[in-house]
């Protein structure tokens, strides 16, 4: 793994080999590990290791970026070459700032969305996670299938990766992290169930638990019957919930403001959810992963993004922030300052809050609590094939996967065969009618959140599947 002190001595070199005004090196990469099993029987057992310098540099106004993975004087030589001569072609960019220092890096001491804390991230138990105690883990998972008569499939990888930021003003910063994670699909004739979850801490996973609950959805969605589509009392698990709600954390931009492609535009300041919806973007939340630096090197604040259902603000690269207080809309813009969610220069992005929590509501429920509350509804484990249908209101169309039930009189009564649905975002928000207490869950058509699961009344579904 590359340490803190080596990537200070690769700068050094690089900063001697540069006729630069400013130059900035990213560093990345780190190890990476996955054991994949299918037909309860491990197929794939895979192993990398690389890591990856980014240089970029800047000439009067004029900036580009090259990357290597080659550490030796060539290889060093060559992406600040390659960097000089795509700078020196570009035209100059009137946006450009100079590179941070330290000192505007860490912001304001007194900002009341400053973040205080941040936990560890790196384990040692999980960097170490060998392949035969994947192996061994693997085996606990198709022990869990046998003994239910089920195939099963998926994946158990961890990963140590290290990311960090130097540039010719002084400032640099670096973050290590590991990564366990465990994701279960268990098969029945005509049925299946699923589970994932992920932690910097192998320690918070239990891969044999997330299978029995896998295998119960597989067994009690088995021979599916049909209803009719339609708008149902739904009772979404975190991971639906994750993968939907993310497909509006991208319009959280000034960028997107500026461009008028954001549902957001016009919309900032007024009551657009239910009032129980409060969304903060928080890197230093403990069911959160990542660094509490941006692709600049800007510390990450704690945003309010929604609070009882009003959108608060949207968060701000360092150019967005100046481009915005110049512009027509930064009277509709809510508050307007460098929030540290950039991504790295040069890049058409923007920025974006990449660490989502909703708050927990005045009086959670349980999954069981929302299902013996509810007359009649539907139970979905996940979604997928998700994408989106109109922008503004952020209609959605997409399908229910791996474990759907009917709900009647406050019990699982049967699996029911999938959906295809069509829904607003702004309207699914709006008709909360219990959640959970937030936790940390991860998907696959979106980025890991820290939700609740909710029930949420007159989801539209469209289509009824044939599976």
């Amino acid at each position: 793994m590359l340490a803190r002190d080596q990537a200070a001595d690769i700068f050094d070199r690089i900063k001697r080999l540069s006729g630069a005004d400013e130059i900035e090196v990213l560093f990345s990469g780190g190890r990476f590990a996955l054991t994949r099993f299918a037909n309860n029987t491990i197929h794939q057992n895979v192993a990398e290791e690389n890591h990856v310098v980014s240089v970029r540099t800047v000439f009067d106004g004029r900036t580009a970026r090259a990357t290597t993975n080659r550490f030796d004087d060539d290889g060093l030589r060559g992406a600040v070459e390659s960097s000089e001569a795509l700078a020196k072609v570009q035209h100059a960019d009137s946006d450009l700032l100079p590179m941070p220092d330290s000192r505007e890096a860490a912001g304001s001491a007194d900002s009341s969305v400053r973040a205080t804390q941040f936990p560890s991230r790196h384990f040692a138990q999980t960097a170490a996670i060998s392949p035969q105690l994947r192996a061994g883990t693997v085996k606990k998972i198709v022990e869990v299938a046998q003994k239910h008569k089920l195939t099963t499939a998926g994946i158990f990888s961890n990963s140590e990766t290290v990311e960090g930021i130097f540039n010719s003003r002084g400032l640099s910063d670096w973050h290590t992290q590991t990564l366990a994670e465990v994701s279960i699909t268990m098969l029945g004739a005509d049925s299946s169930g699923w589970q994932k979850a992920n932690s910097p801490d192998v320690a918070d996973l239990d891969p044999p638990a997330l299978a029995e609950i896998a295998a119960k959805k597989a067994l009690d969605s088995a021979h599916p019957g049909e209803i009719p589509a339609g708008k149902y009392t739904v009772i979404l698990e975190p991971a639906a919930v994750l993968d939907m709600v993310g497909f509006m954390f991208w319009d959280y931009s000034g960028m997107a403001i500026l461009d008028q492609r954001s549902f957001l535009t016009g919309r900032i300041g007024s009551q657009l959810f239910g009032d129980n919806i409060t969304i903060w973007d928080d890197a230093t939340h403990p069911g959160q992963t990542g660094s509490l630096f941006d692709g600049e090197g800007m510390r990450r604040l704690r945003v309010p993004l929604v609070e009882n259902g009003v959108v608060k603000r949207v968060v701000y690269a360092r150019a967005t922030a100046e481009r915005m207080k110049r512009s027509e809309h930064r009277d509709q813009a809510g508050p307007i300052e460098v929030t540290g969610h950039g991504f790295p220069l040069p890049n058409e992005m923007g920025e974006m809050p990449l660490n989502i929590v909703f708050a927990a509501p005045q009086d959670p429920q349980t999954l069981a609590q929302m299902i013996a509350s509810t007359e009649r509804g539907v139970l979905v484990t996940r979604l997928w094939y998700i994408r989106e249908v109109e922008p503004y209101e952020k209609m959605l169309t997409g399908m229910t996967r791996d474990g759907t039930f009917l709900v009647e009189n406050g019990r699982v009564r049967q699996g029911v065969r999938n959906f295809r649905f069509n829904e607003s975002l702004i309207h699914m928000l709006s008709n909360v009618e219990a959640m959970s207490a937030p936790r940390r869950a991860c998907g696959e058509e979106s980025f890991d959140m820290v939700v609740p699961a909710m029930r949420v009344r007159d989801f539209n579904f469209t289509e009824v599947t044939k599976f």
